[in-house]
């Protein structure tokens, strides 16, 4: 339904807070409500596209969507985006799907069941020092040389499965974000081998009364440790 409309002419906007929606957005959201309330009719919805309703913290299941995550690249004609569906219970994700048509890519995961790409298993790749770690950037600050750029797609969700496929070792955000934006993208890693965790190193939890996390940190389990170190003073920086 995205791709069929992707480098098409649609209405686009932007929110109170800056960031663009686009109709597009709105008729996917609206899609997958109807076809996963048909699925799971006790389970509670998330979405960035849909009012928050507290109906969802009594639900032990809860649906949490990004109806088109990477606006800004789908909006530009660009293949940095994807829709990305999680099943949450009882605040861990155990099912998770990313569908970026764009670029010929589905990733899935279930939780205790591992992670694929178009089928194939993920692997999250071995690297432990943190020198030379490859990183989705455009560029990289003076502090942060030691890094390696690599692609960065508008999409975070796709960056943080960019570490489940050994295609990049180290994924940070220093901001306040939503966990519609990460929580698909959170199991992929997670059940590749990687370890995803907010931007101080605590683990992730979802369908939270507020629904916000600080920053997201996925990297190489060796590196993990060294991200969170060097990364540390930046993010409580940033919340003070």
């Amino acid at each position: 339904m995205a791709m069929a409309r992707w480098r098409t002419d649609f209405a686009r906007t932007e929110k109170s807070d800056g960031s663009p929606v686009c109709e597009v957005d709105l008729d996917v959201d609206r899609m997958l409500h109807a076809r996963l309330n048909a699925l799971l009719a006790d389970a509670g919805w998330l979405s960035e596209e849909t009012a928050d309703s507290a109906d969802r913290l009594a639900a032990s299941r809860v649906w949490v969507v990004d109806p088109i995550d990477g606006t800004r690249d789908y909006i530009r004609g660009r293949a940095g985006w994807c829709v990305s569906v999680a099943l949450v219970e009882d605040g861990r994700v155990v099912i998770a799907l990313l569908d970026a048509p764009a670029r010929g890519e589905v990733w899935r995961a279930v939780a205790g069941g591992g992670a694929t790409l178009n089928g194939a298993v993920l692997r999250a790749g071995g690297r432990c020092e943190i020198t030379g770690a490859r990183v989705p950037a455009d560029a990289l600050p003076k502090v942060d040389r030691d890094l390696v750029a690599v692609e960065k797609p508008n999409s975070i969700a796709l960056r943080m499965a960019m570490v489940a496929a050994d295609r990049a070792d180290l994924v940070a955000t220093m901001r306040w974000g939503n966990e519609w934006d990460i929580a698909a993208a959170a199991l992929v890693a997670e059940e590749a081998g990687a370890s995803v965790t907010d931007a101080l190193g605590a683990p992730l939890a979802f369908n939270k009364p507020d629904p916000h996390a600080f920053g997201v940190l996925t990297s190489t389990r060796g590196i993990h440790a060294a991200a969170v170190a060097r990364l540390a003073g930046r993010a409580r920086a940033v919340i003070r």
